[in-house]
């Protein structure tokens, strides 16, 4: 009976992945290195190439205009500053 999934952080699989990309190390080896199915580190490495020329990418700010950053940030000003007037009222 299999037992229960490894969950492996992200660094971790960055980490490997950079290494199946830079090809010091056969795929077999980095598996028995790392103790990772080969098929699964080809994997980590595909999405690691995919994803790559996002990180280049100027003005994305991580896929958020500065517009959905900010939105949060001016409610909770204008919230603070209702409670501080009710407090200012109270004393």
């Amino acid at each position: 009976m299999a037992g229960k999934r490894k969950q492996h952080a992200d660094e971790f699989k960055a980490r490997v992945a950079l290494d199946a990309i830079r090809g010091i190390k056969t795929m077999s080896e980095l598996s028995s290195l790392h103790k990772v199915h080969p098929s699964v580190i080809a994997s980590w490495k595909r999405q690691l190439l995919e994803r790559a020329p996002d990180v280049f990418t100027r003005g994305s700010g991580g896929g958020h205009t500065e517009e959905e950053l900010t939105a949060p940030l001016f409610e909770k000003i204008g919230r603070l500053e209702m409670e501080l007037d009710w407090l200012k009222k109270k004393l």
